[in-house]
């Protein structure tokens, strides 16, 4: 796959917040003919993630939102979890997605893993206070990445209470401007060598 596509998740229930906000400055960065597809998971809600692995297994999702979002998931060079900060990690909505991975794992016509595997994670969250604690949001990401054999661009943090206060927080728009820009690493666990 030569041509990059950029999926980008909000996993906020809010539109316009200060997540948003980062990411779409992120984005515009990115070059002419980049293609682009935002899905607020807020509009293709999920049902709660069933574990049937010990039961009667996995079948490719009939519900539509969640076979939009493997398809997109599958389709994208580079998958953006723009998630605020809620209680240390990501939102309600984006584990809910993500949870939704271990049944694709185990869809042999999806070959999940191995689609996968080899494209990039990035991580794009704003947080409300500057003793907010973000390292479990980037270890959820990383680990997501390392787990699936991607590469992991990092996160891409902002501060931002009120609505549009991420745009005052010049640190977080000057890392913006080439934050998709650059090497990304194959993401590792960090006891591996």
């Amino acid at each position: 796959m030569t041509n990059r596509r950029f999926l980008f998740l909000l996993g906020s229930s809010r539109r316009g917040g200060n997540t948003e906000l980062l990411a779409r400055r992120a984005a515009e960065q990115l070059p002419e003919g980049v293609e682009q597809e935002w899905i607020r998971l807020v509009d293709r809600p999920l049902p709660d993630f069933a574990d049937l692995r010990h039961d009667e297994g996995y079948t490719t999702p009939t519900d539509p939102h969640e076979r939009h979002l493997l398809d997109a998931t599958l389709g994208a060079t580079d998958l953006v979890i723009a998630s605020p900060l809620y209680w240390y990690s990501v939102s309600a909505l984006t584990k809910r997605y993500l949870d939704h991975w271990s049944g694709w794992l185990r869809l042999p016509e999806a070959d999940f893993r191995a689609t996968m595997a080899g494209r990039t994670l990035w991580g794009i969250s704003a947080y409300a206070s500057s003793a907010a604690r973000a390292e479990p949001l980037a270890g959820t990401l990383l680990h997501t990445a390392a787990f699936m054999r991607m590469r992991f661009g990092g996160v891409l943090l902002g501060n931002g209470t009120d609505r549009e206060d991420v745009l005052k927080d010049g640190e977080a728009l000057t890392r913006a401007k080439s934050f998709f820009s650059g090497e990304t690493p194959l993401a590792r666990f960090p006891d591996e060598v």
